[in-house]
C-alpha cells in the first residue's frame, strides 16, 4: 500500500508534525482555488439584484447542488450555517423545543448534548443514551429508553474524541418507530465515511467545512424535505427565510470544493490514513508500557485517523505540553473543550475514572502525514512518556 503523504505545505518552516487533524484541517487546494476570485472579483451580496449579486448567487447555488449531491440529497434540503456547533444548535432546539422528549447519546459533542440540555431546563425532559467501553451506542439498549413522547433522538455518526463510528441507520429507523426525528451530527464522519441520508434515514444531519479541508466558519444542515423546523436566526430571508443573514457565498464555494474533493479521494485517502495510524498505534501499545487504549482499532468500527490513548501515571496535560515542546501537535481531547479542567464527559460515559479520563490524548492522522511523521511521532511520544516517569 502506498503511504506517501499528500502535498499539503503546513504554513511555517519549523519541524512540526501536526496529528490533530480531527480538530481542523488545512485548507485544501481545491476550496482554495474556488474561494480566491470571491474575494476581489465575484464579491457581490447574493441578494443583490445587479450583476455581481446574479453572479454571486448563481456560485452559491451552484455550491449547493454539489453538497447536496454529495450527501444524495436535493438542494432545496441544503442550508448553510456558520459551522457545526450552529447546525446542531438549530437541529436539536427547533426540532425539539417545547415537545415532550429528546434522546441524546452520552457521547455527543457539547454542540448537541449543552442545547440537549437547554431545552431541558425549558421543559422539555432529556433522555441519556449510555455508551460502552468502547464508545459504542447499543440500539437495543437505546431503544429500552425510547418513549412514546421522544420527539428527537440524536446521536453522533462517529465521535471525535475516540473515531467510534455509531450505527446511526439502525438508531434512525428506532426513532422513526417511536414517531421521532432523528438527527446526526457527522461533522467529524464527512470526508472520512460515505454520507448517504437516503440511505441512513437521518431527517437531519450536520457538517463543518474545516473537518474536511474546507473554511473555518462555515457549516451545512441538512433537513430532510417535511420536516418542520423552525428559523433559528431572524433578520433575513436568506435560506428560504429559515437563517437570516448575508450568505457566505465564497464559503458556501470552499465547502462545496473541498467535500467533492474529499469524497472523489475517500477510498484511497481513508485507507492510507488507516495503515498509519494502525501502525502508530500498534508500535505505542507493544512498546510503551502503561499505554492504554481509549475505544477501539476495529477498521469497521471506527474512523480512519483518530486513536486515544492514556498513559499510566501521567496526565494528558502534562504529556500535551511535553509533545509540543518536541514539535508534535495533538490534543487531549475535543478542540472545543481544550483548556477545560473537567474531564472528558465522553470518556467518563465510557466507564473511565477521572484520573483516567483527564490523562487521554487524542493522536488524529490526516492528509498532511506519512510514514515518517507516524515513525518521528512515536519516537517524540516515547521519549515524553519516559522523561515524565522520571526514567
Amino acid at each position: 500500500m502506498n503511504l506517501r503523504r499528500r502535498q499539503c505545505s503546513p504554513p511555517f518552516a519549523m519541524k512540526r508534525i501536526y496529528l490533530d487533524n480531527a480538530a481542523t484541517t488545512p485548507l485544501c487546494e481545491e476550496a482554495e482555488k474556488a474561494m480566491l476570485p470571491l474575494f476581489r472579483e465575484v464579491f457581490g451580496n447574493a441578494d443583490s439584484r445587479h450583476y455581481y449579486g446574479r453572479e454571486s448567487a448563481k456560485l452559491l447555488a451552484s455550491a449547493r447542488a454539489d453538497i447536496a449531491e454529495c450527501l444524495n440529497a436535493s438542494p432545496e434540503e441544503i442550508y448553510f450555517t456558520s459551522g457545526g456547533t450552529e447546525s446542531d444548535n438549530w437541529a436539536v432546539k427547533c426540532a425539539a423545543f417545547g415537545k415532550g422528549r429528546v434522546a441524546v447519546s452520552a457521547a455527543e459533542h457539547p454542540a448537541v448534548f449543552e442545547s440537549a440540555k437547554a431545552l431541558r431546563s425549558r421543559g422539555t425532559e432529556l433522555t441519556v443514551i449510555p455508551v460502552d467501553g468502547e464508545c459504542f451506542v447499543s440500539v437495543s439498549e437505546a431503544e429500552k429508553l425510547m418513549t412514546e413522547d421522544t420527539a428527537l433522538v440524536s446521536v453522533m455518526t462517529a465521535n471525535n474524541e475516540t473515531g467510534s463510528v455509531q450505527p446511526v441507520t439502525e438508531l434512525a429507523s428506532m426513532a422513526h418507530s417511536y414517531g421521532a426525528l432523528f438527527h446526526t451530527d457527522a461533522v467529524q464522519a464527512a470526508g472520512s465515511l460515505p454520507l448517504d441520508v437516503k440511505a441512513s434515514g437521518a431527517d437531519m444531519l450536520s457538517l463543518s467545512a474545516h473537518k474536511f479541508g474546507g473554511p473555518k466558519g462555515f457549516g451545512v444542515l441538512y433537513v430532510k424535505n417535511g420536516v418542520r423546523l423552525g428559523a433559528f436566526h431572524s433578520g433575513g430571508e436568506q435560506e428560504r427565510g429559515r437563517r437570516g443573514g448575508t450568505s457566505d457565498t465564497a464559503g458556501a464555494v470552499g465547502a462545496a470544493a473541498a467535500l467533492k474533493a474529499a469524497v472523489a479521494r475517500m477510498r484511497e485517502e481513508s485507507a492510507r490514513v488507516r495503515a498509519l495510524k494502525d501502525a502508530f498505534a500498534a508500535r505505542v501499545l507493544r512498546d510503551i508500557p502503561g499505554a492504554v487504549l481509549h475505544g477501539s482499532l476495529d477498521a469497521e468500527r471506527t474512523l480512519p485517523g483518530i486513536v486515544n490513548f492514556g498513559f499510566e501515571g501521567i496526565t494528558g496535560e502534562e504529556l500535551l505540553f511535553s509533545l509540543d515542546l518536541d514539535g508534535l501537535c495533538v490534543s487531549n481531547g475535543s478542540a472545543c473543550s481544550a483548556g477545560s479542567a473537567e474531564p472528558s464527559r465522553t470518556l467518563m460515559a465510557m466507564g473511565l475514572s477521572a484520573a483516567e479520563a483527564k490523562g487521554a490524548v487524542r493522536f488524529s492522522f490526516g492528509v498532511m502525514n506519512g510514514e515518517e511523521d507516524a515513525e518521528a511521532a512515536f519516537v517524540i511520544l516515547k521519549r515524553a512518556v519516559e522523561r515524565l516517569r522520571g526514567l
